[in-house]
């Protein structure tokens, strides 16, 4: 069959195109499913500042261009379709793109996760133009402004903090008068000078012109609104890993998938790397480090089954 390879990776994104980089190299038939967001995330990051070797940063859609080019040099195959349905049940692994099957000896999963959004237009058009889903990835560009973070729990929380090191001034919008952020990262928050706390508001439009500059938030009890003038919203209301289609995967409440031995996951030669396992870190670096791991534990798992 044509449709035959040593190891499939589902998914792009720095966990993706390493681990092509990697199982490529080993001089293994590789082919890359790029999926519903080919290059990931970072696709639609304007400015990477932290990841190694770029001293000026470099544009996010740029960075996957590179790394997608690097594994096609070794050889690593690319097919711009979704995965609809796989069957790990044995020998040979199966990957669906509707009717089309495709067949391989390992897997290796590197779909990432979406961060959970508001759900209103002018969120979407203002997206990487004011608003962001990553403090430790766009903290920097709002040195000296005036930010707000929505949300109530540990990450919300956590990225206040992190953005008081840049911007003049964080407000933390929770749509509740109730936090489910512990005890001690609420205390932090509320000993913080730069840190103001708007509660019972959630957001009702996102004001801009060329880019953001404002949020109309609206009363949750009252129904009145008002506005907040602000130059950044970051969403905080937590990731959801894009793993549907993975049933017989083992995998924690939230949907991350879970490692059984390395990188390995609970079905014997399917791999996984990146932010479809890493609720914690999330960043092109650690996703990219994980793609390398999966990739040489995919390469070594199939040498012992030869």
């Amino acid at each position: 069959m044509d449709n035959q390879y040593d190891v499939i990776i589902i998914g792009t994104g720095p966990a993706g195109y390493t681990a092509a980089i990697y199982a490529s190299r080993a001089n293994l038939k590789v082919l890359n499913f790029e999926g519903w967001q080919p290059g990931g995330q970072l696709t639609i990051t304007t400015t990477v500042e932290n990841f190694p070797g770029f001293e000026k940063g470099i544009d996010g859609k740029a960075l996957m261009a590179e790394m997608k080019k690097q594994a096609a040099v070794f050889g690593t195959e690319y097919v711009s379709k979704d995965v609809t349905k796989v069957d790990f049940s044995g020998q040979p692994l199966r990957v669906y793109a509707g009717k089309d099957e495709y067949q391989a000896r390992a897997v290796i999963i590197a779909t990432g996760a979406k961060p959970r959004k508001l759900g209103i237009k002018s969120e979407e058009k203002y997206w990487a133009k004011g608003v962001s889903a990553c403090a430790t990835c766009d903290g920097f560009f709002f040195r000296d402004k005036k930010v707000a973070v929505i949300g109530g729990g540990d990450s919300a929380m956590e990225e206040a903090n992190f953005l008081t090191r840049f911007a003049s001034k964080v407000y933390i919008v929770h749509r509740r008068e109730e936090f489910r952020a512990s005890d001690i990262m609420l205390d932090r928050v509320k000993s913080n000078p730069k840190i103001e706390i708007i509660t019972n508001k959630e957001i009702d439009e996102v004001l801009g012109t060329d880019k953001l500059t404002g949020l109309r938030l609206k009363d949750t009890k009252t129904g009145e609104t008002s506005e907040l003038a602000v130059e950044g919203m970051f969403l905080a209301i937590g990731h959801t890993p894009v793993t549907e289609i993975f049933e017989d995967v083992e995998k924690n409440k939230l949907g991350y998938i879970l490692h059984k031995e390395n990188t390995m996951t609970s079905m014997a030669g399917v791999f996984a790397a990146g932010d479809c396992v890493d609720h914690r870190y999330r960043q092109a670096i650690t996703a990219a480090g994980m793609g390398c791991q999966a990739a040489i534990d995919a390469e070594r798992w199939l040498e012992n089954q030869s």
